[in-house]
Protein backbone atom coordinates (compact mmCIF):
# COMPACT_ATOMS: atom_id res chain seq x y z
CA UNK A 1 0.00 0.00 0.00
CA UNK A 2 1.21 3.19 -0.85
CA UNK A 3 0.77 6.66 1.81
CA UNK A 4 -2.01 9.24 1.22
CA UNK A 5 0.27 11.80 0.00
CA UNK A 6 1.76 9.17 -2.93
CA UNK A 7 -1.30 8.36 -3.70
CA UNK A 8 -1.98 12.33 -4.64
CA UNK A 9 1.27 12.68 -5.92
CA UNK A 10 0.64 10.08 -8.57
CA UNK A 11 -3.15 11.40 -9.37
CA UNK A 12 -1.26 15.45 -9.87
CA UNK A 13 0.93 13.49 -12.69
CA UNK A 14 -2.32 12.96 -14.65
CA UNK A 15 -3.63 16.09 -14.45
CA UNK A 16 -4.80 17.70 -18.41
CA UNK A 17 -5.61 20.88 -19.62
CA UNK A 18 -9.08 20.00 -21.39
CA UNK A 19 -9.21 23.45 -22.73
CA UNK A 20 -11.79 25.95 -22.77
CA UNK A 21 -15.24 26.56 -24.31
CA UNK A 22 -17.94 29.58 -24.55
CA UNK A 23 -21.46 28.50 -22.73
CA UNK A 24 -24.21 30.98 -22.00
CA UNK A 25 -24.83 33.28 -19.01
CA UNK A 26 -27.11 30.80 -17.74
CA UNK A 27 -24.64 27.55 -17.78
CA UNK A 28 -21.83 29.26 -16.58
CA UNK A 29 -22.39 28.66 -12.59
CA UNK A 30 -19.69 27.07 -11.20
CA UNK A 31 -17.64 27.14 -14.07
CA UNK A 32 -13.68 28.31 -14.23
CA UNK A 33 -13.80 31.41 -15.54
CA UNK A 34 -11.05 31.73 -18.86
CA UNK A 35 -11.39 35.06 -19.69
CA UNK A 36 -10.83 38.48 -18.23
CA UNK A 37 -13.57 40.45 -17.51
CA UNK A 38 -14.05 44.09 -17.67
CA UNK A 39 -16.03 46.82 -17.15
CA UNK A 40 -18.01 47.75 -20.84
CA UNK A 41 -18.82 50.99 -19.08
CA UNK A 42 -18.75 53.14 -16.16
CA UNK A 43 -20.60 51.65 -12.82
CA UNK A 44 -22.90 53.48 -12.29
CA UNK A 45 -23.43 54.40 -15.70
CA UNK A 46 -24.96 57.70 -14.61
CA UNK A 47 -25.23 59.21 -10.88
CA UNK A 48 -27.56 57.33 -9.60
CA UNK A 49 -30.51 58.39 -7.06
CA UNK A 50 -30.70 56.41 -3.92
CA UNK A 51 -33.45 57.01 -2.32
CA UNK A 52 -37.07 57.59 -3.22
CA UNK A 53 -37.63 61.88 -2.77
CA UNK A 54 -36.49 65.28 -4.16
CA UNK A 55 -33.63 66.39 -6.16
CA UNK A 56 -32.85 70.13 -5.61
CA UNK A 57 -29.91 72.39 -5.95
CA UNK A 58 -27.91 72.33 -2.49
CA UNK A 59 -26.64 76.10 -3.22
CA UNK A 60 -30.62 77.20 -2.66
CA UNK A 61 -30.73 75.07 0.77
CA UNK A 62 -27.39 76.90 1.84
CA UNK A 63 -28.96 80.33 1.06
CA UNK A 64 -31.76 79.39 3.13
CA UNK A 65 -34.79 77.97 1.37
CA UNK A 66 -36.73 75.25 2.73
CA UNK A 67 -39.54 75.30 0.55
CA UNK A 68 -38.81 73.81 -3.03
CA UNK A 69 -42.14 73.96 -5.42
CA UNK A 70 -42.50 70.42 -7.40
CA UNK A 71 -41.64 70.88 -10.78
CA UNK A 72 -41.27 67.62 -12.79
CA UNK A 73 -40.91 63.97 -11.63
CA UNK A 74 -38.01 61.94 -12.32
CA UNK A 75 -38.81 58.29 -12.94
CA UNK A 76 -36.34 55.12 -13.36
CA UNK A 77 -35.83 54.39 -16.33
CA UNK A 78 -36.66 57.66 -17.65
CA UNK A 79 -34.06 60.43 -19.66
CA UNK A 80 -32.58 62.94 -18.11
CA UNK A 81 -35.39 65.60 -16.72
CA UNK A 82 -33.80 69.04 -16.10
CA UNK A 83 -34.09 71.25 -13.10
CA UNK A 84 -35.16 74.95 -14.70
CA UNK A 85 -35.74 76.86 -11.81
CA UNK A 86 -32.76 76.50 -9.14
CA UNK A 87 -35.53 77.33 -6.21
CA UNK A 88 -37.82 74.43 -7.42
CA UNK A 89 -37.47 70.63 -6.93
CA UNK A 90 -37.95 67.70 -8.94
CA UNK A 91 -39.14 64.52 -7.34
CA UNK A 92 -37.08 61.27 -7.91
CA UNK A 93 -37.41 57.38 -7.55
CA UNK A 94 -34.56 55.09 -6.65
CA UNK A 95 -32.47 54.04 -9.78
CA UNK A 96 -33.43 57.04 -11.95
CA UNK A 97 -30.75 59.41 -12.99
CA UNK A 98 -30.08 62.61 -11.18
CA UNK A 99 -31.86 65.37 -12.98
CA UNK A 100 -29.50 67.71 -14.63
CA UNK A 101 -28.69 71.36 -12.54
CA UNK A 102 -29.39 69.67 -9.26
CA UNK A 103 -27.00 67.91 -6.80
CA UNK A 104 -28.46 66.39 -3.89
CA UNK A 105 -31.55 64.12 -2.87
CA UNK A 106 -33.83 64.40 0.06
CA UNK A 107 -35.67 61.38 0.83
CA UNK A 108 -39.57 61.60 1.80
CA UNK A 109 -38.77 61.01 5.27
CA UNK A 110 -37.32 64.66 5.51
CA UNK A 111 -40.00 66.65 4.07
CA UNK A 112 -43.47 67.25 3.92
CA UNK A 113 -45.26 67.78 0.57
CA UNK A 114 -48.66 70.31 0.24
CA UNK A 115 -50.42 72.05 -2.36
CA UNK A 116 -47.44 71.13 -4.78
CA UNK A 117 -44.54 72.29 -2.67
CA UNK A 118 -42.28 70.66 -0.53
CA UNK A 119 -40.85 72.02 2.78
CA UNK A 120 -37.69 70.26 4.10
CA UNK A 121 -37.52 69.35 7.63
CA UNK A 122 -33.67 68.24 8.11
CA UNK A 123 -31.44 70.45 9.50
CA UNK A 124 -28.67 69.99 6.74
CA UNK A 125 -28.43 68.59 3.36
CA UNK A 126 -25.02 67.71 1.96
CA UNK A 127 -24.11 67.73 -2.13
CA UNK A 128 -24.59 64.32 -3.56
CA UNK A 129 -25.65 62.99 -1.03
CA UNK A 130 -28.26 59.95 -0.93
CA UNK A 131 -26.67 59.34 -5.00
CA UNK A 132 -24.20 57.03 -6.06
CA UNK A 133 -21.72 58.95 -8.69
CA UNK A 134 -21.05 57.74 -11.60
CA UNK A 135 -17.91 55.56 -12.01
CA UNK A 136 -17.72 55.31 -8.15
CA UNK A 137 -18.00 51.54 -8.58
CA UNK A 138 -15.58 50.89 -11.50
CA UNK A 139 -14.00 52.83 -14.92
CA UNK A 140 -15.26 51.67 -18.18
CA UNK A 141 -11.89 49.28 -18.86
CA UNK A 142 -11.33 48.35 -15.51
CA UNK A 143 -11.13 44.78 -14.50
CA UNK A 144 -13.79 43.36 -12.37
CA UNK A 145 -13.29 39.83 -12.32
CA UNK A 146 -9.78 38.20 -13.16
CA UNK A 147 -9.63 34.95 -14.80
CA UNK A 148 -9.17 31.28 -13.21
CA UNK A 149 -11.83 32.04 -10.53
CA UNK A 150 -15.10 29.45 -10.00
CA UNK A 151 -17.90 31.31 -11.26
CA UNK A 152 -20.90 32.30 -8.06
CA UNK A 153 -23.71 33.67 -8.15
CA UNK A 154 -22.57 37.29 -7.56
CA UNK A 155 -20.10 36.90 -10.69
CA UNK A 156 -23.51 35.98 -12.80
CA UNK A 157 -24.62 39.27 -11.87
CA UNK A 158 -21.56 41.07 -12.60
CA UNK A 159 -21.12 38.84 -16.06
CA UNK A 160 -24.73 40.25 -16.55
CA UNK A 161 -24.36 43.71 -16.05
CA UNK A 162 -21.20 43.60 -18.41
CA UNK A 163 -23.60 42.61 -21.17
CA UNK A 164 -21.86 38.78 -20.98
CA UNK A 165 -24.42 36.49 -22.47
CA UNK A 166 -21.59 34.04 -23.33
CA UNK A 167 -18.65 33.22 -21.16
CA UNK A 168 -15.90 31.50 -21.92
CA UNK A 169 -14.91 28.96 -18.94
CA UNK A 170 -12.55 26.11 -19.04
CA UNK A 171 -13.60 22.75 -20.59
CA UNK A 172 -14.36 20.10 -17.74
CA UNK A 173 -13.88 16.47 -18.44
CA UNK A 174 -16.64 14.42 -19.81
CA UNK A 175 -17.65 11.94 -16.56
CA UNK A 176 -19.16 8.37 -16.12
CA UNK A 177 -20.34 7.72 -12.33
CA UNK A 178 -21.03 3.87 -12.31
CA UNK A 179 -22.32 1.05 -9.58
CA UNK A 180 -21.83 -2.46 -9.65
CA UNK A 181 -23.71 -5.23 -7.26
CA UNK A 182 -26.45 -7.30 -7.61
CA UNK A 183 -27.81 -5.59 -3.96
CA UNK A 184 -28.22 -2.22 -5.51
CA UNK A 185 -31.80 -1.55 -6.76
CA UNK A 186 -33.41 1.39 -8.59
CA UNK A 187 -34.09 4.47 -6.29
CA UNK A 188 -38.25 3.98 -7.04
CA UNK A 189 -37.82 0.33 -6.28
CA UNK A 190 -38.72 -1.30 -3.12
CA UNK A 191 -35.96 -3.31 -1.88
CA UNK A 192 -36.42 -6.78 -0.51
CA UNK A 193 -34.70 -7.59 2.84
CA UNK A 194 -31.53 -8.34 1.40
CA UNK A 195 -31.23 -5.41 -1.06
CA UNK A 196 -30.35 -1.71 -0.90
CA UNK A 197 -31.36 1.11 -3.31
CA UNK A 198 -28.57 2.99 -5.67
CA UNK A 199 -27.57 6.21 -3.46
CA UNK A 200 -23.09 6.34 -4.48
CA UNK A 201 -23.68 7.39 -8.14
CA UNK A 202 -26.65 10.00 -7.45
CA UNK A 203 -24.45 11.39 -4.60
CA UNK A 204 -21.92 11.73 -6.70
CA UNK A 205 -22.78 12.90 -9.70
CA UNK A 206 -24.97 15.33 -7.56
CA UNK A 207 -21.37 16.18 -5.65
CA UNK A 208 -20.03 17.03 -9.22
CA UNK A 209 -22.90 19.70 -10.42
CA UNK A 210 -21.56 22.03 -8.21
CA UNK A 211 -18.31 21.58 -10.46
CA UNK A 212 -20.26 22.87 -13.26
CA UNK A 213 -20.55 18.57 -14.95
CA UNK A 214 -23.19 17.07 -15.29
CA UNK A 215 -22.22 13.19 -15.55
CA UNK A 216 -23.94 10.52 -16.97
CA UNK A 217 -25.12 7.39 -14.12
CA UNK A 218 -24.66 3.76 -15.12
CA UNK A 219 -25.34 0.73 -13.20
CA UNK A 220 -23.68 -2.76 -13.89
CA UNK A 221 -24.45 -6.10 -11.99
CA UNK A 222 -21.99 -8.95 -10.73
CA UNK A 223 -21.36 -10.34 -13.93
CA UNK A 224 -17.60 -10.30 -15.34
CA UNK A 225 -18.78 -10.40 -18.93
CA UNK A 226 -21.55 -7.47 -18.90
CA UNK A 227 -19.36 -5.36 -16.64
CA UNK A 228 -17.02 -5.88 -19.47
CA UNK A 229 -18.76 -4.49 -22.62
CA UNK A 230 -20.47 -1.52 -20.28
CA UNK A 231 -17.03 -0.32 -19.41
CA UNK A 232 -15.56 -1.09 -23.03
CA UNK A 233 -18.14 1.35 -24.38
CA UNK A 234 -17.93 3.93 -21.60
CA UNK A 235 -14.42 3.92 -21.99
CA UNK A 236 -14.44 5.21 -25.37
CA UNK A 237 -17.49 8.27 -24.53
CA UNK A 238 -15.83 9.53 -21.46
CA UNK A 239 -12.56 11.46 -20.03
CA UNK A 240 -12.71 9.83 -16.35
CA UNK A 241 -14.80 7.14 -14.66
CA UNK A 242 -15.82 7.22 -11.77
CA UNK A 243 -16.55 3.46 -10.06
CA UNK A 244 -18.35 2.81 -6.76
CA UNK A 245 -17.88 -0.59 -5.66
CA UNK A 246 -16.11 -3.89 -6.73
CA UNK A 247 -12.42 -2.62 -6.39
CA UNK A 248 -11.94 -5.47 -3.45
CA UNK A 249 -10.57 -8.88 -2.71
CA UNK A 250 -14.31 -9.98 -3.00
CA UNK A 251 -15.41 -13.26 -4.94
CA UNK A 252 -17.56 -10.81 -7.00
CA UNK A 253 -15.30 -7.92 -7.42
CA UNK A 254 -14.29 -8.34 -10.65
CA UNK A 255 -13.49 -4.34 -11.77
CA UNK A 256 -9.87 -4.95 -11.29
CA UNK A 257 -9.91 -7.68 -13.53
CA UNK A 258 -12.28 -6.60 -15.95
CA UNK A 259 -10.52 -3.18 -16.42
CA UNK A 260 -7.11 -4.90 -16.80
CA UNK A 261 -8.62 -6.38 -19.45
CA UNK A 262 -9.78 -2.74 -21.58
CA UNK A 263 -6.25 -1.79 -21.18
CA UNK A 264 -5.91 -0.42 -17.53
CA UNK A 265 -2.35 0.56 -16.88
CA UNK A 266 -3.34 0.14 -12.79
CA UNK A 267 -1.50 3.60 -11.38
CA UNK A 268 -2.07 2.00 -7.39
CA UNK A 269 -4.76 -0.09 -5.77
CA UNK A 270 -4.73 0.18 -2.18
CA UNK A 271 -4.10 3.32 -0.08
CA UNK A 272 -2.92 3.33 3.19
CA UNK A 273 -6.31 4.51 5.17
CA UNK A 274 -9.56 4.38 6.37
CA UNK A 275 -12.37 4.60 4.96
CA UNK A 276 -11.22 4.06 1.32
CA UNK A 277 -8.27 1.57 1.96
CA UNK A 278 -9.44 -0.32 -1.70
CA UNK A 279 -8.97 2.49 -3.69
CA UNK A 280 -7.96 2.36 -7.56
CA UNK A 281 -6.68 4.51 -9.68
CA UNK A 282 -5.71 4.04 -13.00
CA UNK A 283 -5.31 5.26 -17.11
CA UNK A 284 -5.70 4.21 -20.21
CA UNK A 285 -3.24 4.49 -23.36
CA UNK A 286 -5.88 7.31 -24.32
CA UNK A 287 -5.36 9.29 -21.58
CA UNK A 288 -8.58 8.66 -20.09
CA UNK A 289 -8.66 8.03 -16.16
CA UNK A 290 -10.34 5.68 -13.89
CA UNK A 291 -11.11 6.44 -9.73
CA UNK A 292 -12.48 2.85 -8.29
CA UNK A 293 -14.02 3.90 -5.21
CA UNK A 294 -15.02 1.05 -2.65
CA UNK A 295 -18.57 1.05 -2.24
CA UNK A 296 -19.43 1.48 1.07
CA UNK A 297 -20.61 5.42 1.09
CA UNK A 298 -18.69 6.91 3.60
CA UNK A 299 -15.62 5.71 1.38
CA UNK A 300 -16.84 6.50 -1.48
CA UNK A 301 -17.70 10.48 -0.56
CA UNK A 302 -13.97 10.75 1.40
CA UNK A 303 -12.38 9.61 -1.70
CA UNK A 304 -14.12 11.62 -4.44
CA UNK A 305 -13.61 14.57 -2.18
CA UNK A 306 -9.77 13.88 -1.30
CA UNK A 307 -8.61 12.47 -4.94
CA UNK A 308 -11.09 12.97 -7.94
CA UNK A 309 -11.48 16.94 -6.53
CA UNK A 310 -7.74 16.94 -6.29
CA UNK A 311 -7.28 15.61 -9.27
CA UNK A 312 -9.92 17.79 -10.90
CA UNK A 313 -9.10 21.12 -8.81
CA UNK A 314 -4.96 20.34 -10.60
CA UNK A 315 -6.29 20.26 -14.13
CA UNK A 316 -8.17 23.30 -13.51
CA UNK A 317 -5.78 24.99 -12.01
CA UNK A 318 -7.96 26.32 -9.00
CA UNK A 319 -7.23 25.87 -5.72
CA UNK A 320 -8.22 23.10 -3.19
CA UNK A 321 -10.15 24.47 -0.17
CA UNK A 322 -8.82 23.61 3.03
CA UNK A 323 -9.92 24.76 5.86
CA UNK A 324 -8.10 25.34 9.18
CA UNK A 325 -9.72 23.70 12.77
CA UNK A 326 -8.91 22.49 16.02
CA UNK A 327 -10.10 19.39 17.28
CA UNK A 328 -12.61 20.11 19.82
CA UNK A 329 -11.82 16.61 21.62
CA UNK A 330 -9.25 13.77 21.98
CA UNK A 331 -9.49 10.88 19.53
CA UNK A 332 -7.42 7.83 19.48
CA UNK A 333 -6.78 5.50 16.25
CA UNK A 334 -4.45 2.90 16.72
CA UNK A 335 -4.14 1.08 13.47
CA UNK A 336 -1.20 2.53 11.05
CA UNK A 337 -3.32 4.23 8.35
CA UNK A 338 -4.28 7.64 7.79
CA UNK A 339 -7.95 7.97 9.33
CA UNK A 340 -10.33 10.45 7.86
CA UNK A 341 -12.34 11.38 10.15
CA UNK A 342 -15.96 12.48 9.82
CA UNK A 343 -16.52 15.91 12.01
CA UNK A 344 -18.71 18.86 12.31
CA UNK A 345 -17.77 22.44 13.13
CA UNK A 346 -19.03 25.18 15.80
CA UNK A 347 -17.18 28.42 16.27
CA UNK A 348 -16.11 29.08 19.66
CA UNK A 349 -15.03 32.71 20.02
CA UNK A 350 -13.62 33.09 16.69
CA UNK A 351 -12.10 29.86 16.66
CA UNK A 352 -13.29 26.92 14.26
CA UNK A 353 -14.01 23.74 16.21
CA UNK A 354 -14.23 19.85 14.18
CA UNK A 355 -16.36 17.74 16.51
CA UNK A 356 -16.28 14.41 15.97
CA UNK A 357 -19.16 12.74 14.11
CA UNK A 358 -20.20 9.32 15.48
CA UNK A 359 -21.40 6.70 13.22
CA UNK A 360 -21.11 3.21 12.74
CA UNK A 361 -18.63 2.94 10.30
CA UNK A 362 -17.96 3.65 6.49
CA UNK A 363 -20.99 2.12 5.41
CA UNK A 364 -23.22 4.41 7.68
CA UNK A 365 -24.74 6.85 4.51
CA UNK A 366 -27.17 8.48 6.90
CA UNK A 367 -24.07 9.57 9.44
CA UNK A 368 -23.15 11.93 6.57
CA UNK A 369 -25.69 14.07 6.88
CA UNK A 370 -24.08 15.19 10.36
CA UNK A 371 -20.72 15.66 8.56
CA UNK A 372 -19.79 19.21 7.40
CA UNK A 373 -16.75 17.16 6.03
CA UNK A 374 -13.43 15.35 7.43
CA UNK A 375 -10.14 15.76 8.64
CA UNK A 376 -7.34 13.39 7.87
CA UNK A 377 -5.30 12.16 11.13
CA UNK A 378 -1.90 11.16 9.98
CA UNK A 379 -0.65 7.21 10.55
CA UNK A 380 2.43 8.23 12.30
CA UNK A 381 0.40 9.19 15.10
CA UNK A 382 -2.13 7.42 17.00
CA UNK A 383 -3.20 9.74 20.31
CA UNK A 384 -4.94 13.42 19.25
CA UNK A 385 -5.54 15.70 21.76
CA UNK A 386 -8.29 18.39 21.99
CA UNK A 387 -7.25 21.75 20.10
CA UNK A 388 -4.87 20.23 17.73
CA UNK A 389 -4.75 21.84 14.46
CA UNK A 390 -6.23 19.92 10.96
CA UNK A 391 -7.10 21.24 8.07
CA UNK A 392 -10.60 20.55 7.28
CA UNK A 393 -12.06 19.28 3.66
CA UNK A 394 -15.20 20.95 3.50
CA UNK A 395 -18.34 18.46 1.65
CA UNK A 396 -18.89 21.27 -0.79
CA UNK A 397 -17.14 22.96 -3.49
Amino acid sequence: MISVQEALEKIESFKKDFGTEEVSLSDALHRILAEDIQADRDFPPYDRVTMDGIAINVTSFEQGRRSFALEKIQAAGDRVQVLDDPHKCIEVMTGAVLPQSTDGVIPYEDILIGEGKAFIKADTVRKFQNVHLRGTDSKAGSLLIEKGVRINASHIGVLASTGKNKVVVKRTPTVAVCSTGDELVDVEATPEPFQVRRSNVHMIASALMTEGIRAEVFHFPDDKFILTDGLKAIVKQFDVLLLSGAVSKGKFDFLPEVLLSLGLNTVFHRVAQKPGKPILFGSFESGKLVFGFPGNPVSTFVCYHLYFRYWLCQSLETPVVYVPVRLAEPVAFKPRLSYHLMVSLRNIAGVLEAVPVTGSGSGDLTGLVKAEGFVTLPAEEDVFEAGKLLWMIPFYS
